[in-house]
């Protein structure tokens, strides 16, 4: 799809309201997930290296 100018492509033909709160929301839930499993990945890390430090 082209645009005139900036302002047109901000504007998505009059639906900027439906457009960018979509990726806004796409972006949040994205962030979200990737907050999640960046602390569960820690959490099951140093669950692993306390199961190994038992073992021994």
């Amino acid at each position: 799809m082209a645009f005139e100018n900036f302002a047109a492509f901000i504007d998505m033909g009059g639906y900027a309201a439906w457009v960018w709160t979509a990726y806004g929301l796409a972006t949040v839930a994205l962030v979200g997930m990737l907050v999640v499993s960046r602390r569960t990945l820690k959490a099951r890390t140093r669950e692993f290296e306390e199961m190994k430090a038992n073992r021994k």
